[in-house]
């Protein structure tokens, strides 16, 4: 297995597509390697976020993956992608040859993402409760906290793209330990201004032994610094 022959499938966080990942995409394909990204269940522009689960999720990146025939694949995710990705790389343990969390959440065996942090949970559950679908928006005023090195105006168009996230994806937990358990190899990525993880990335690494490579900018660097985001992944 070398570095070079290994694919990135990018896998986005809450609210977003496969579209956050492109500019990160781009470089790493202009560097040589192959890139896909992808847009989970509910999460493209008018899907549906109704009845969907994380298990849907999960299973959508190992379909993906397997109807392709990928293998030696570096999975990364975004934010709440981690959730996802650490249940795929168990089902896909025999095709993926790293896992990298970029400003990821690295998930506890049956904790959701609800109950890592006191005050989202108070968020999100309030939304879900206010929904008729069951899904958790964000609201303007969120959006400094995903970018807050963008302009007013960048910041509106940003959430102008933005999708509402399926709730069961905050609410239910995977049943998997952390990846490394099953000897696939993991980095750690973490966004020097990241405000809106639940917690300070230095935590989510250590759960998996690691100490972050630091980047500039905030939670979505990988849309205002992809040079340096792409170079972290290549490094990892």
């Amino acid at each position: 297995m070398t570095r070079s022959s290994s694919t990135f499938v990018l896998v986005p966080g809450a609210w977003l597509g496969g579209w956050s990942w492109q500019p990160v995409a781009r470089r790493l394909r202009a560097a040589g390697r192959q890139a896909v990204t992808l847009t989970l269940p509910g999460l493209a522009d008018g899907d549906s976020p109704s009845g969907l689960h994380l298990s849907d999720a999960v299973a959508h990146v190992v379909n993906e993956i397997e109807k392709r025939g990928l293998e030696q694949v570096t999975l990364v995710a975004h934010s709440w992608g981690g959730y996802v990705v650490t249940g795929a790389a168990h089902e896909l343990a025999g095709r993926v040859a790293k896992v990298i969390y970029y400003n990821a959440f690295v998930p506890e065996r049956g904790v959701p993402l609800v109950d890592e942090n006191e005050d989202y949970s108070v968020m999100i559950n309030a939304a879900i409760a206010a929904s008729l679908d069951g899904s958790v928006a964000v609201v303007p005023e969120q959006v400094p906290l995903f970018l807050p090195d963008l302009s007013a105006d960048a910041q509106r168009l940003f959430f102008e793209l933005l999708v509402p996230q399926p709730g069961a994806y905050f609410l239910e937990a995977i049943d998997v330990p952390a990846v490394t358990t099953a000897g696939i190899p993991a980095a750690y990525v973490a966004s020097e201004d990241d405000r809106a993880l639940g917690r300070p990335g230095a935590e989510f690494a250590a759960r998996l032994g690691l100490t972050p490579v630091i980047i500039p900018g905030g939670h979505n660097s990988l849309l205002t610094h992809p040079d340096e985001v792409t170079r972290a992944l290549l490094a990892a």
